[in-house]
């Protein structure tokens, strides 16, 4: 099945469907996706990184989990599979898949689904909404980056703190140097390394394209995720999608702040939801780059509107009394676009 989930599209897969040996379906994936190719015009993909993702599924036998969810970035220009990440996005339609697919029983009303990310073993809850015992994708929820509306996917996380890196702030600071800059190593759902804009040349309200073609900046940011990646526990991180990057400025369309995200080495047309939640979480971290220029709500459920090329992302962080984030979520909605055989 292919569907957009949140502001991304790819194949939705039965795990059963695909090849048990992961050379083998890796191997399929780059087939059916089109890769390694600019144009992917052999296969499925939409020749950018946010249209080339895939995610396997399966009904799951851990107690309280409905369903297991492995996220696949499959690579536009390389022979390159990797799980090395989440995507909260391609999240967003797990729980119409897997209720279309018969792996979760629909209920009247609505349908919740509880999800188990393999990629980082954390947990998600969608609530899909399922009047008549069927999934309904027409409704009037907006998110930006996707044209017009569809029924809302609110999605809850449970213990994304260092999901991928072992802890929050990987490092134990809540501000970090490298290469003579400030930066903040943060993972709270996502691997995100984050940093004042203006530290690298740029205002942080610059287009897309503007950025994608500054070649000076990307190379000095490429420099410091380098660094930041052996900091963050991730290892070497030359060939890895992670640690995001994360360019921040003061918000100015009333949101808590303003970023530009490297996905890393393309500039992201709008920003994933995990790591929205984790430019978010920074806004809470005294001295940080982003603390330095957010606007952050009052109370122990703030509501961060995270500020992007294409819109607001609208995150929600629930904190202790200590100003620490105890849970994560976030609105999202996805569609139905194919369901079909694919050759490859």
């Amino acid at each position: 099945m292919w569907m957009r989930g949140g502001t991304s599209k790819g194949g939705y897969f039965l795990k059963e469907d695909l090849p048990a040996d992961p050379a083998a379906r890796d191997a399929f994936l780059l087939r059916a996706l089109g890769s390694p190719d600019p144009r992917q015009i052999d296969g499925m993909g939409g020749a950018d990184p946010l249209t080339s993702k895939v995610a396997v599924v399966s009904r799951s036998e851990r107690p309280g989990i409905d369903i297991d969810y492995l996220f696949l970035q499959i690579f536009v220009d390389q022979p390159i599979v990797t799980d090395a990440q989440n995507c909260g996005n391609i999240l967003a339609g797990i729980g119409p898949f897997a209720i279309e697919r018969g792996l979760v029983a629909a209920k009247e009303g609505e349908t919740r689904v509880v999800i188990h990310m393999e990629n980082t073993d954390q947990v998600a809850v969608a609530t899909v909404r399922t009047p008549a015992g069927k999934v309904q994708y027409e409704g009037d929820a907006t998110i930006s980056g996707v044209p017009g509306a569809a029924a809302p996917i609110p999605l809850a996380f449970r213990d994304t703190a260092g999901s991928s890196c072992g802890a929050l702030l990987p490092t134990g600071n809540g501000v970090d140097e490298i290469n003579g800059i400030q930066v903040t190593m943060i993972d709270n759902g996502m691997p995100c390394v984050v940093i004042a804009a203006a530290d690298v040349g740029i205002t942080g309200y610059e287009d897309r394209a503007t950025l994608d073609a500054d070649t000076a900046m990307k190379q000095r940011v490429e420099a410091i995720r380098l660094k930041a990646g052996l900091r963050m526990n991730l290892g070497d991180v030359t060939e890895k999608s992670v640690p995001k990057m994360m360019l921040v400025a003061a918000p100015r369309d009333g949101g808590a702040i303003a970023v530009r995200s490297l996905i890393p080495h393309r500039v992201h047309a709008s920003i994933g939801v995990l790591g929205a939640v984790s430019v978010a979480t920074a806004c809470l971290v005294k001295g940080s780059p982003a603390a330095a220029v957010a606007v952050v709500s009052n109370g122990t459920r703030k509501i961060l509107g995270v500020e992007h090329p294409t819109g607001i992302t609208e995150c929600v962080v629930a904190v202790d009394a200590f100003d620490m984030p105890v849970e994560a979520g976030m609105l999202r909605t996805a569609r139905k676009l194919m369901d079909g055989l694919i050759f490859a």
